[in-house]
């Protein structure tokens, strides 16, 4: 889950709003909970059913065919997840620069800065962000294992950093949280005139399901990560990860955003986190309000430490999954058999791995110098909520050929419900393309990712074809582990 990304990138997102009156940060964190149940209830029966490399895509191409199985999962995870890791290797740059300045390395203002920001150094930020995607890729082509520890350490540390830094706000206070605003000595803005600038009721419920989006980017869809490598876990890991991963999910992202309330007060957060010269210029959000706070040099840099780490965590298991989807399609041949390769010296699917690493690089050029915000890939993600929807009906279908009595109504209702939450989603991200990062280059790259899908299964059919072979017949069966 992107949790670390998604305390440090909520500013950015609420400056996009129309209006931030009434939007509730905790409440809107609950509701998105709770639109997550069914999918953990489809994920967690399909993946103790269904235990396989690609995991949603082979439930997918088995239950609604060939066609959309091949060319959904190619459009909104494949290909998807590559835009995504860009957007997160932006986001480990921007919070490295914001930790090095909390630190007191006024040199590193360059990458804290978003790139529409005058000052904002593009170069660097595009090269440090494709360095931590060549290092990671590297490990997991050479040392897989090693891949998957990577994600667990930075979790863990990630996650002792958010404690740390709640703990932190907690005790600072409405004092601490005074003191820290007050000393930015910003022309004609202070703690005071930041509350008294909203004047909003604490809840709206229009105005946070407008931040359904956000939470979708970010938090809990995002069950299919352990699944997808589903052949490589066994045990109570293919039967808890999704419940888990909810449940650390909410309560990572909720209890933050509960004490800058509680210490800040509702009016101040949503005035702050609103507020454009505090946003780009200060780089405010819970991370940086906890380092701001802190007079301990130590407590600062583990709070940094963690929100670095909670950072790269996505891009390591990004990296991993995306490899993983590859693998399972090539397996069926409607990616070409050559992505299907396992080195035999290093036990990893090294083409796919190289493959992902060149998109990614690209698209962090293109969303670096060309549109010089991080929420300009934010559009790309509307393929992966139409993909979850499509994986919603791909239950029910299974629940009505495969499950009986007590299990059969579980998982079609819980289907039906993940694919209703998802469509409202993708009605959201189309709808409001301003906030979402509806743009040229996000949707433009949607677009040519399902025509390439198309283009790629009818040559991958029609070869199948001349050699006397049926196509469809690959998804037909359940692949073997």
């Amino acid at each position: 889950m992107s949790v670390g990304a998604a305390l440090a990138l909520v500013g950015f997102t609420m400056l996009a709003l129309p209006t931030v009156d009434g939007v509730n940060l905790v409440y809107g964190s609950a509701i998105a909970a709770l639109l997550a149940v069914p999918q953990m209830v489809v994920y967690t029966m399909l993946s103790r059913r269904v235990s396989r490399t690609g995991g949603d895509y082979v439930w997918l191409s088995r239950s609604l065919g060939g066609f959309l199985g091949s060319t959904i999962t190619f459009t909104g995870i494949t290909l998807e997840t590559m835009p995504y890791l860009a957007l997160i290797a932006l986001s480990a740059v921007f919070a490295i620069g914001s930790v090095g300045l909390s630190l007191g390395f006024s040199g590193m203002l360059g990458l804290a800065l978003p790139g529409n920001v005058a000052g904002a150094d593009q170069f660097y930020q595009f090269l440090l962000a494709s360095a931590m995607v060549i290092v990671l890729v590297a490990i997991n082509i050479a040392r897989p294992r090693l891949g998957f520890r990577l994600i667990s350490v930075f979790w863990i540390l990630g996650l002792i950093g958010i404690s740390i830094a709640t703990m932190t706000i907690l005790i600072a206070g409405r004092a601490g949280v005074e003191n820290y605003i007050n000393h930015l000595e910003i022309p004609n803005t202070s703690f005071s005139s930041i509350q008294a600038s909203y004047s909003g009721p604490t809840f709206n419920l229009d105005a946070t399901l407008m931040m359904m989006p956000y939470f979708a980017l970010f938090t809990y869809p995002w069950f299919q990560a352990a699944p997808s490598v589903g052949s490589e876990l066994s045990g109570k890991a293919s039967r808890l990860n999704v419940p888990i991963s909810l449940l650390v999910a909410f309560v990572a992202v909720t209890i933050p955003f509960a004490s800058m309330y509680y210490v800040g007060g509702y009016r101040f957060m949503t005035a702050a986190l609103s507020n454009p010269t505090l946003v780009n210029n200060y780089s405010f959000n819970f991370w940086s309000l906890a380092m701001g706070v802190s007079s301990n040099i130590v407590q600062v840099f583990l709070i940094g430490l963690g929100w670095v780490l909670l950072t790269i965590a996505i891009l390591a298991f990004g990296v991993i999954t995306v490899s993983r989807y590859m693998l399972a399609q090539a397996f069926d041949r409607f990616l070409p058999a050559r992505l299907a390769y396992v080195s035999p010296k290093y036990s990893s699917p090294v083409v796919a791995h190289l493959l992902d690493l060149a998109v990614t690089v690209v698209l962090i050029d293109l969303a670096a110098f060309l549109y010089g915000t991080i929420s300009s890939l934010y559009g790309s993600a509307v393929s992966s909520m139409i993909y979850f929807a499509f994986v919603g009906i791909a239950a029910v279908v299974y629940a009505i050929r495969n499950e009986r009595k007590h299990s059969k109504f579980i998982l079609a209702v819980a289907g039906l419900l993940q694919t209703v939450v998802f469509l409202y989603l993708t009605y959201q991200f189309l709808a409001y393309p301003r906030i979402w990062g509806g743009n040229v280059l996000a949707y433009g790259y949607v677009a040519a990712a399902f025509l390439l899908g198309t283009i790629i299964y009818m040559i991958s059919k029609s070869k199948r074809a001349k050699e006397g072979l049926s196509f469809d017949l690959a998804f037909k069966e359940i692949p073997p582990e």
